[in-house]
């Protein structure tokens, strides 16, 4: 897959936050309106409310009726069943989460599975819960975004490589970083280089990672990018940086 063909979205990971008031988004503007109005300048975003809640069926759909056409939210999912369940017993848990994410209709972009930083490689685990997303959930888009050491690992790769579920590409000063592509899709996220969540990314930081991703590209349908760290908006100022590198022909140099 060449990189010209490759779509690479950039967005931040929610946008729901007050704090960027007079930041990113106007003064005056009311929280009913800040999806719209982001909707405007990105093409997608993370769902984070859903790692916390389970969003009734009508608020995805009140989601999806804010954005243009082309936009995509990637939802995380429950955190009953990566922290509480850590992926035991959560059959039910997950198919009733992923069909209320199901009312985003064109929308629904890739599912987010974060696992807690104690929760250790299991493989056997991992492949039963796997097989059956596959099996029951088809064409759904899955990420797995690992913070214990051990899932970095070749075998685990393979594995995630069979399912065709995206290992999260994940930048921050506390979890380890892989970048390896395990899918036809990539998945970034940055959390922060030197503080977790409320650091901002350097230019010269920014023109690597968009090498990298410009790389991913070479080998995706389609590279989402997420800005997690939403302190003091260096969310929006990253990912409008990142996207200006992207279209950079000095990548290339």
């Amino acid at each position: 897959m060449s990189k010209e063909s490759a779509a690479i979205l950039v967005g931040t990971s929610g946008w729901t936050y007050a704090s960027w008031r007079g930041r990113f988004y106007p003064p005056e503007l009311k929280s009913q309106q800040f999806l719209e109005f982001y909707a405007k300048e990105f093409p997608t975003t993370e769902i984070n409310y859903s790692f916390y809640h389970l969003p009734k069926p009508q608020t995805y759909a009140k989601w999806a009726q804010q954005v243009p056409a082309h936009f995509l939210f990637a939802v995380k999912a429950s955190r009953f069943i990566t922290h509480i369940k850590r992926l035991q017993d959560v059959h039910e848990s997950w198919r009733i989460f992923v069909e209320n994410a199901r009312a985003l209709g064109p929308h629904l972009g890739p599912i987010l599975l974060q696992f807690p930083p104690s929760f250790s490689c299991d493989l056997q685990r991992l492949e039963a819960f796997l097989m059956f997303v596959c099996e029951r959930t088809s064409g759904v888009r899955v990420v797995c975004e690992f913070r214990h050491e051990s899932w970095f690992d070749r075998t685990v790769y393979r594995l995630l490589k069979r399912y065709h579920v995206a290992l999260c590409i994940a930048d921050s000063p506390r979890y380890p970083r892989a970048d390896v592509i395990t899918t036809d899709f990539a998945y970034y996220r940055y959390h922060g280089r030197t503080e977790l969540f409320a650091s901002c990314y350097s230019d010269t930081e920014l023109r690597e990672e968009a090498k990298l991703i410009t790389r991913a590209a070479g080998a995706c349908r389609t590279v989402f990018v997420y800005f997690n760290n939403d302190a003091y908006g260096y969310a929006v100022d990253n990912a409008r940086t990142l996207r200006q590198f992207l279209t950079s022909s000095s990548l290339a140099e």
